[in-house]
């Protein structure tokens, strides 16, 4: 029996349509680059506790571009400022832990376990560290007219006037203001703090001479110092700055005194053990990238990419270290 005339054109017309698709699709496999995911995994957000153009957010997007590369996706960074950091915290801490949602946080993660007594979240248990990226220590510096050249002086000086020196403070409970408390406690001495409402204003003032010293991030200060409209006493990491060979580090005059900001990345606890190996090596190669490290280092600071294990005992250390200095500054959240 013979087919019916009208099936011819429709078996006819499939086949070629199927011979069309798969030519398609054979033309896509070839051309479609290596490497390419099929489908598109969803973007990896980076959250950020702190305003755009800031430290804190230098390092994000500095890591984020390295990172995506390291893991083929997408990685954005978004700036969730507010309340010393902890918006963006509170969110990562209650985020799926599917590795989608990232925290950049800083010194402030541990300091606001003792400022803040009541917090949404756990600073340890909520979270799951994935690696330190950098430090960055800050310099002690005073209006050039102060009558002290270093940290030796500075002492004696605040011990003979108690009370009549004082500190520019740019963000109160943050770790500039509590690396000036910290100072004072091991230095035995009273320095009276000035609050300011951001960096900017707290610098010029000392620039003018209104007010006697500093602690600041090398950064902001640098161009002051090396134009002698500031003058450096010290350096608040354990070892002279490359930058400032010259400025010894105060635990040279005050053995112990160490304060430098740190910047890390974590994810929300709960993250399978896999996923957070997988991000923390692909964060980790990231940082020892030249351009990241050329980066980073511009900004005064050091890479650093330590191991998860590393930095889960720093933070803890951490919360103990400025636990004792909040207490002794009876430091409160603005």
């Amino acid at each position: 029996m013979k087919p019916c005339l009208w099936t011819r054109p429709l078996t006819y017309g499939l086949t070629r349509c199927l011979c069309s698709l798969a030519a398609l699709s054979l033309w896509t496999l070839v051309c479609m680059p290596a490497g390419a995911q099929v489908p598109a995994q969803p973007p990896i957000r980076i959250l950020v506790g702190a305003p755009a153009g800031g430290t804190t957010d230098t390092m994000a997007r500095t890591l984020a571009q390295a990172l995506g590369q390291q893991l083929g996706r997408t990685v954005l960074v978004d700036n969730k400022a507010g309340v010393g950091g902890n918006l963006a915290a509170d969110a990562v801490a209650k985020a799926a832990p599917d590795g989608n949602t990232l925290l950049m946080s800083f010194t402030s993660h541990a300091i606001n376990a003792s400022l803040y007594p009541h917090l949404p979240f756990d600073p340890v248990k909520d979270f799951t560290p994935l690696t330190m990226v950098s430090t960055s220590p800050s310099v002690l510096v005073a209006h050039p007219k102060l009558p002290a050249n270093n940290v030796a002086e500075l002492i004696a000086l605040a011990k003979a006037k108690p009370g009549q020196l004082n500190f520019a403070i740019g963000a109160m409970g943050s770790s500039l203001h509590l690396a000036g408390d910290a100072f004072k406690m091991k230095a035995g001495v009273f320095i009276v703090n000035i609050p300011y409402r951001g960096t900017a204003p707290a610098v010029q003032d000392v620039l003018a001479g209104q007010v006697d010293l500093m602690f600041a991030a090398v950064g902001n200060v640098q161009a002051h110092i090396k134009a002698g409209k500031l003058k450096a006493l010290g350096v608040t990491s354990a070892k002279r700055l490359a930058a400032f060979p010259e400025v010894p580090a105060i635990a040279e005059s005050l053995p112990g005194y160490e304060s430098s900001a740190w910047f890390g990345l974590f994810g929300p606890a709960r993250m399978s053990p896999e996923l957070s190996k997988s991000l923390s090596d692909a964060a980790r190669a990231a940082v020892q990238t030249p351009q990241v490290r050329r980066r980073i280092e511009s900004e005064g600071a050091s890479p650093v990419g330590n191991s998860p294990d590393e930095f889960a005992r720093f933070v803890s250390h951490e919360i103990v270290r400025w636990k004792a200095v909040v207490q002794y500054a009876g430091a409160q959240a603005e």
